[in-house]
């Protein structure tokens, strides 16, 4: 099996522990990115896995494709060229002082990348799953375009293609979103998003749930899910359920809604080390599952269970591996120490 996934790597540059912007005199300097984080999380379980992008020709382009070559992940259909690798700024929140991101990353490389620096049937020879993500297409206008491309070409050659909504406010604007992913979504098999993704992007939205008190009702989401499939066909749409009892602090689960039943997985509460690439996580256990042939229940357990685990690690990538989070899925959530 082959899997691509398509999108921007960029530098992310944090501050040490829990320090603030204006405290901090020096930044750790890691790579992350939607696409990258799901392509290395693979990697990890022994997927064939590419990522598909484009960086420039200097050091720290060089620094970020080495950052998913580590992992195991093929960079070579990673285009070089363009000026600049995309940076963002990550300060950690805690207790009630959220996380904060702030973006350097207009100009980009890949924001700049003309249709010609693709070739899609090179790029999809043999690939069994494409992977993307709603900030991939925000980027730019150019690259909106070319993620469209992009699924036509998948669909064309028989590849399962799965997108998580991601929709991100500080990239463009609702109704741009919708009109993009409108477009996008007919060509998917596979949604992927949160409590808040399908009410922006597409003003559909769950009864009885304010994701900011905690309080979450399933018939809600079954509900979004059903209008979500009924509009665009999908065979099966994945909602995340996080209840955000403070910074630090999450309750999470999820739904698969498929064949017109819906599974919900178990919760877990967690204790949150580093929650940027949680949602990434999930979607790699996602696939990894779905490619496995795993039942319904067993894949949104699987899924949910990685993207646990992946609260607990520093940076974007989730470094864990099938057994371990077959552990956490099939009940031991102890903590104990392995010996």
């Amino acid at each position: 099996m082959k899997v691509i996934t398509f999108g921007e790597l960029m530098l992310r540059l944090a501050p040490e522990n829990y320090l603030r912007f204006v405290q901090s005199n020096k930044f750790q300097a890691t790579f992350g990115g939607a696409e990258a984080n799901v392509a290395v999380s693979l990697a990890n379980y022994g997927v064939d896995v590419a990522f598909v992008s484009k960086l420039p020709t200097h050091e720290i382009g060089q620094m970020a494709v080495n950052s998913l070559r580590q992992f195991g992940v093929d960079t070579s259909l990673i285009v070089r060229g363009g000026e600049r690798v995309g940076i963002y700024y990550c300060e950690k929140g805690a207790s009630q002082r959220p996380s904060k991101v702030i973006y350097d990353r207009a100009y980009a490389a890949i924001a700049m990348a003309k249709a010609s620096d693709f070739n899609w049937a090179k790029i999809f020879k043999g690939v069994e799953w494409f992977h993307f993500t709603g900030i991939t297409p925000a980027l730019s206008d150019s690259m909106a375009k070319i993620t469209l491309t992009a699924c036509k070409e998948a669909k064309k050659r028989g590849v399962k293609i799965s997108c998580d909504l991601n929709f991100r406010k500080k990239l463009w604007s609702k109704q741009k979103a919708g009109e993009v992913m409108g477009e996008i979504c007919k060509y998917l098999d596979y949604c992927i998003a949160n409590e808040e993704d399908a009410k922006d992007v597409f003003g559909i939205e769950a009864d009885n749930t304010d994701i900011y008190s905690g309080k979450l009702d399933r018939e809600g989401y079954i509900s979004v899910a059903k209008k979500l499939t009924e509009r665009f066909g999908f065979k099966g749409v994945a909602i995340t359920l996080r209840e955000s009892l403070s910074a630090n602090d999450n309750n999470w689960s999820a739904m698969l809604y498929t064949d017109g039943e819906a599974y919900f997985s178990k919760k877990y509460p967690m204790h949150i080390v580093d929650r940027v690439g949680g949602g990434d996580s999930f979607g790699a256990g996602l696939i990894y599952s779905l490619l496995n042939n795993y039942s319904s229940q067993d894949a949104i357990e699987f899924a949910v269970a990685a993207s646990c685990l992946k609260h607990s690690i520093e940076g974007d990538y989730n470094m864990v591996t099938v057994q371990e989070v077959k552990t956490l899925a099939g009940g031991d959530a102890s903590g104990r120490v392995q010996r």
